[in-house]
């Protein structure tokens, strides 16, 4: 724009108001300036110079664009209007010899329309992006939060289940503490066998107390039936609820003893092959499956689950959530382990890894 303004004056120098239009130049790179701050006082500053001068020309019209970008339309449609009237007055008292009057205004009308819908359109552009961005933050925050409540909820279930395996702990150590009780004739190997279950039982009742402590941060003040939850034990029902939903699943059972599981860890790995197997239903229907299950006591209990990919174009049978596998890292985490997920070579594959104690 300066380059401009030195233009404009040195196409005047020699005339009789050269001195008016130096001081007009000088003054209209200041109103530029300020326009970097205060655009329309900046740009109204310009356009009453360039009623004296064309060399205030450049200014006043770069002053009307930026009141256009930055301004609401009413103001910036009040800018340009000032801006028409400004010219009009310049062509009036000093006309361009090189162009009639009427060409003139219409060329000067033209061109702060033209500014006018240019500084218009950038502004709402920018204001779509910034609205784009906003709602990205939104839906970036509302997930997180869905993502919290997930575990949340997923930490309440798990405190619920382990609350089921404490009870039947303890109602074990009570009913032997009771046999002791009532028979106090029995013999010294009968009476140690006893001392020992009452032990066992009181330890692992300890340990998964303190579970229960770690994981119950909160109040459940919603009431829910106190049911047992399934385990290892109950896996050959969910394959067959599975193959009868038309599921090819193929399970390989590597287990040295599934009794000897911890009932957390059992509830959990039957937890996971459900997800799996549900997963699979959703998203890749009539696609075999296979399930692996590996660990023996002091190795860590390996569940593997994969299936084909669906094509590209499928559409998943039921929609989803995705909060499933959030709440399911959660709940292995909690119990020690480890849960992996991913898409490669063609399938699926879910992988959880869950400490077993020698």
């Amino acid at each position: 724009m300066g380059a401009l303004t030195a233009v404009s004056l040195w196409s005047l120098a020699g005339r009789p108001t050269w001195g008016l239009d130096l001081a007009v130049a000088a003054v209209s790179l200041a109103a530029a300036l300020a326009q970097l701050r205060w655009p329309a006082s900046g740009a109204l500053a310009a356009t009453l110079l360039a009623t004296l001068s064309p060399v205030a020309t450049p200014a006043a019209s770069m002053g009307a664009l930026q009141v256009a970008q930055r301004r609401r339309f009413p103001v910036a449609a009040a800018v340009t209007g000032a801006g028409i009237a400004a010219h009009v007055v310049q062509g009036l008292w000093r006309p361009n010899s090189g162009i009639s009057f009427g060409w003139w205004l219409l060329l000067i009308c033209v061109a702060y329309g033209a500014l006018l819908g240019w500084g218009a359109l950038a502004r709402s552009r920018r204001a779509l992006l910034e609205s784009l961005r906003e709602r990205a933050r939104r839906a970036e925050a509302e997930q997180g939060r869905r993502i919290a409540e997930a575990r949340m909820a997923e930490r309440r279930r798990l405190a619920r289940d382990m609350h089921d395996v404490l009870a039947h702990r303890l109602s074990l150590v009570a009913t032997h503490a009771g046999a002791l009780e009532f028979r106090p004739d029995s013999s010294p190997e009968q009476l140690a066998r006893a001392a020992g279950v009452i032990r066992a039982g009181v330890h692992q009742a300890l340990e998964e107390l303190r579970q229960v402590i770690g994981l119950l941060r909160e109040q459940d003040d919603q009431p829910d039936e106190l049911r047992p939850r399934p385990d290892l034990a109950d896996l050959p029902g969910l394959i067959t609820d599975a193959r009868r939903a038309d599921q090819a699943v193929r399970l390989h059972e590597e287990v040295t003893d599934v009794a000897a599981l911890p009932a957390a860890a059992s509830q959990t790995a039957y937890r996971v092959v459900q997800e799996g197997l549900t997963n699979a239903r959703k998203h890749a229907p009539g696609q075999p499956i296979e399930v692996l299950l590996r660990g023996a006591p002091g190795t860590p209990l390996l569940i593997d689950i994969r299936n084909p990919l669906p094509p590209a174009d499928a559409a998943p049978l039921a929609p989803g959530s995705g909060l499933g596998l959030v709440g399911l890292t959660e709940r292995v985490r909690l119990a020690g382990g480890q849960l992996d997920h991913q898409s490669t070579g063609g399938e699926f594959r879910l992988q959880a890894r869950l400490p077993w104690p020698a």
